[in-house]
């Protein structure tokens, strides 16, 4: 896959992208929430321009805003 931002991510290396563990994200898979991913027969993997798009909707440049984003 040549495009880095069409890459496919298995839910380790999308965990690591993101700095979080694989066990968050396995849990915004049940809650909600989480990045977008997409489901190839048992397989889960994410691209990495979806973990982009959702790690940027997480911004904040105040506490306040933190604090709205971790209830939202």
């Amino acid at each position: 896959m040549g495009n880095d931002n069409a890459e496919f991510l298995d839910t380790c290396a999308a965990a690591a992208w993101l700095g979080l563990s694989h066990r968050t994200l396995e849990g915004y898979r049940v809650s909600g929430g989480g990045p977008d991913f997409h489901r190839f027969g048992n397989r889960v993997r994410y691209r990495r321009s979806d973990l982009d798009v959702w790690a940027a909707k997480r911004r904040a440049s105040t506490t306040a805003q933190a604090d709205r984003l971790r209830t939202a």
